[in-house]
Order: structure tokens, then C-alpha cells, then sequence
């Protein structure tokens, strides 16, 4: 009898690096039932997901848009899937404003999509079901780098952040799941990791059901001591860290062990100390540039990025002036930022003392083209030295990109054969986004 070919799958996935491997876990998950292919044609799809993003406002209003949008195009029979944050908070409000869409998935309840997908308008939202020790299916995006859950969800409570209320309590996985995946990883090609948390150094705080095992590390310098031990593994990155949990063991393990990657985000969120103690960040502008200060001087040539929010409620000028104050002070050299967004579910919503978007927008700009000085400042300085780079990418135009162990992008002249490899290139030009070499 000749084969059913597979099923089609389109998937859009919005937001953070745990979106993505959210979405790779959704896949792997799929094809345990039946075989799906990837397809970026709306219209050849037999399943469209939607991994969605609420940490600001404009993914949100966007959703219901292009849910319209693919109901319009899709063929007859398809189905439509709506996941992650935004299904987590707005449960089945989303097929109330959408009949279309099949069935909700929370970020929470990621193993139970074979489950929803055969009950009409199945609504799965549950922020304290637990994933912690549930096996999930193998798929990955690239067979040479690896994203791997290390916590699920977040116990901090900052005013902003809509994030506990669509992921939960944050549990750890018990180390030996950890180790397993990225052994399995490691075996299918990956050389590095990219260790996943909302807060990656609260590991070992809370396990779920299965507890934490037998010879279980304390904490996050203990398990990178252990996935460090890993055999072919060479390269090892996490995201994101909290300010207020950088103690010095972990600071010197990150700067002392050599396949931990000189990348850091160390997200500041604002220069006042003001309004970090309206943000409930737990740490001040002295905390923050003190921990910077440390790691430039353990690691000389580690990366530092942050996030920023500009126009929080109650925001001044002196307190903006201040968040430009840590900007010069750390030289950032990535920095994500946005204007405030109110967020449903979130303290500061309800604060009266909002600033008015004009105001922000101009705060905002202010500081991203200062930013943008000093990364052209910073960038440039990279000329004529050489960098380790993992090679992950065929481009166009007969020329492969990669990572340098700082994270910065680097892009060479290369073929295939340069895929999975980790070379000496020599910067032979800059720009603010990235760089060209040469391999020697």
C-alpha cells in the first residue's frame, strides 16, 4: 500500500527563547501520534499553531487580527491552535472572540496537545500543571545547537510582568532529565546548549512531584558544574539570570569555566533605585552596577545585554536620567528596550501615576540612540582580533555565519564544511550588528 504522506504543519511562534522551545516540544509531540511536515504556506496547512507571547501589549491585540486572517486562507478541514502566554491568560475568552480557533493551549500544558487536538474546542490553561518530569519528544530546529528547559515558570513578582500568571509557580527539572537531553543533543551533533529560565539561577529552589533526585545540585553553579562534565559538549549558554541571585560562586564559575560561554544578560529593567522598588526587583542601581562591575573584572572580554523599560509608572526624569546613568556606566553591549506596557493581571496596571506615551517614546528614543553610539563605539573596537566562532548557518551568497563565544554574530566566507565547526577568525570588518573575518 503506498505511504499517507504527512501532515502539514504551520507554526508561528512569538516571543522569548522558551516560546521557541515550547514550539520545538509541540512538534516533537505531533509526530509521536502521526508524521508532520513543516510548511510556511498558510494554505497547505492541516494544523496552524500560533505560540503566543503576552509579555506587552501589541502581541496580544495582533493575535486576533491574524487569527482572521489565517481562518481566511486556510483550506477546508485545517485546524487552528492558539498556545502559550496569551492562550494561558485568556483561556476560553479566545474562542468566545474567535469561533475559528480549535482549541487553546496554555504554556503550561505543552505535553497535552495531541489530547486537545481531538476535542473541539478543547480549552487546556492550567498554570500549576506539572511538566517538570514529563519526557518530551526529540525535535529540534538545527541539529547543532540545543535549547534545553532547565526551570518552568517564575515565583517573582514584579509589578510588570504578567509572567507568573501564565506559567505558574516556577519548578525545577530534576538534573538527570537535564542531562539526559543534552546528552541525546550532544549525540545528534549539538556542540552547545542554551540553558532556559525565566530566572535560570533560582534553580534548585522548588521540584515538582518527582523531586529532585538522588545527588541533586544545590543550586545553578552546581548544575553547570555537572553539565559541564558532559562528554562533546563544548559550549554552554543560559538565559536569563536575576541580578538579585549573582552571588560570587556563581559569578567565578562563570567566569573560571571554560565551556561556559562569556555571555551575560543581566537584565537592569531601570536605573533608578526608585522605581526598582516599585518594580519589586529586589535589588537597587548600586546592587546592579556593583554585580556589572564584578564581572567586568573576572571576565574582562564577557559580553554584557540587559532589558530596559522606559516610562514606567511614576517614571521622572531623574529617575530616567538615572537609567542613562547605568547605561554609560556598564556600556551594555546588547540591550532589548521598550516603553511600559500595561499589562492585565499586573500591579502596576492599576498605578495612577502612568506616563504619558509621548513622554516615554521620547525617553525611549533618547536611550536607544545612545545605545547605538556606544555599540558602533564597541563593535569597532573588535577589529583585527580574533574570535572562537561555532559556525550554525548557510547563508547567501556563498558565506556561513556563527557565534563567538562572547555571542557576537560573525560571518565568513565558508561552504558547508565549516557547519558544526568552531574556527579562529581574525575581524576584518564591523558594523553595528555584526562582523565579518576571516578564518586562520
Amino acid at each position: 500500500m503506498p505511504k499517507t504522506p504527512p501532515k502539514k504543519l504551520y507554526i508561528e511562534t512569538l516571543g522569548c527563547a522558551m516560546n521557541q522551545r515550547d514550539s520545538e516540544h509541540m512538534i516533537a509531540e505531533l509526530n509521536r501520534e502521526e508524521p508532520y511536515e513543516l510548511t510556511d504556506q498558510i494554505n497547505t496547512a492541516d494544523l496552524i499553531l500560533i505560540n503566543t507571547c503576552s509579555v506587552r501589549e501589541k502581541p496580544v491585540s495582533k493575535l486576533f487580527s491574524e487569527i482572521g486572517i489565517f481562518n481566511k486562507h486556510k483550506k477546508e478541514g485545517a485546524k487552528i491552535g492558539v498556545c502559550g502566554c496569551t492562550a494561558s491568560h485568556l483561556g476560553d475568552e479566545v474562542i468566545r472572540r474567535a469561533p475559528s480557533v480549535d482549541f487553546v493551549l496554555g504554556a503550561r500544558n505543552v505535553s497535552r496537545i495531541n489530547e486537545v487536538l481531538h476535542r473541539p474546542h478543547a480549552v487546556e490553561v492550567e498554570i500549576d500543571y506539572d511538566e517538570s518530569t514529563y519526557a518530551f519528544g526529540e525535535y529540534r530546529n538545527t541539529p547543532l545547537k540545543a535549547m534545553v528547559n532547565i526551570t518552568i515558570g517564575c515565583d517573582k513578582s514584579c509589578t510588570y510582568c504578567i509572567v507568573p500568571h501564565t506559567r505558574g509557580e516556577e519548578v525545577s527539572i530534576p538534573h538527570t532529565l537535564i542531562v539526559r537531553e543534552i546528552t541525546k543533543a550532544v549525540e545528534g551533533g549539538a556542540r552547545e546548549v542554551m540553558l532556559l529560565g525565566q530566572n535560570v539561577n533560582g534553580y534548585g529552589r522548588r521540584f515538582g512531584a518527582g523531586g529532585a533526585g538522588e545527588d541533586a545540585p544545590r543550586d545553578f553553579t552546581e548544575l553547570l558544574q555537572i553539565i559541564s562534565r558532559i562528554d562533546g559538549l563544548e559550549r554552554i549558554r543560559f538565559q536569563s539570570p536575576h541580578p538579585l541571585h549573582m552571588d560570587d560562586a556563581f559569578l567565578h564559575e562563570f567566569a573560571t569555566n571554560p565551556k561556559i560561554c562569556k555571555q551575560i544578560h543581566v537584565p537592569l529593567q531601570s536605573g533608578s533605585t526608585r522605581i526598582l522598588r516599585a518594580m519589586k526587583r529586589g535589588y537597587t542601581q548600586e546592587n546592579f552596577l556593583e554585580r556589572c562591575a564584578k564581572i567586568r573584572h573576572l571576565a574582562p572580554d564577557a559580553t554584557i545585554s540587559t532589558d530596559v523599560i522606559v516610562g514606567f509608572p511614576g517614571e521622572s526624569e531623574e529617575d530616567f536620567d538615572a537609567t542613562m546613568a547605568v547605561l554609560e556606566a556598564v556600556r551594555f553591549d546588547q540591550m532589548f528596550s521598550f516603553k511600559y506596557s500595561p499589562r492585565p493581571l499586573t500591579e502596576a496596571a492599576e498605578f495612577t501615576a502612568q506616563v504619558p506615551d509621548e513622554i516615554a517614546g521620547a525617553r525611549l528614543r533618547r536611550l536607544q540612540a545612545r545605545h547605538n553610539e556606544i555599540l558602533v563605539e564597541v563593535m569597532d573596537a573588535q577589529m583585527g582580533r580574533v574570535h572562537r566562532v561555532y559556525f550554525e548557518e548557510l547563508k547567501s551568497g556563498g558565506r556561513i555565519a556563527g557565534r563567538a563565544d562572547d555571542g557576537k554574530l560573525v560571518f565568513v566566507e565558508g561552504s558547508e564544511a565549516l557547519l558544526g565547526q568552531i574556527r579562529d577568525v581574525e575581524i576584518t570588518h564591523t558594523s553595528r550588528a555584526a562582523l565579518d573575518g576571516r578564518v586562520i
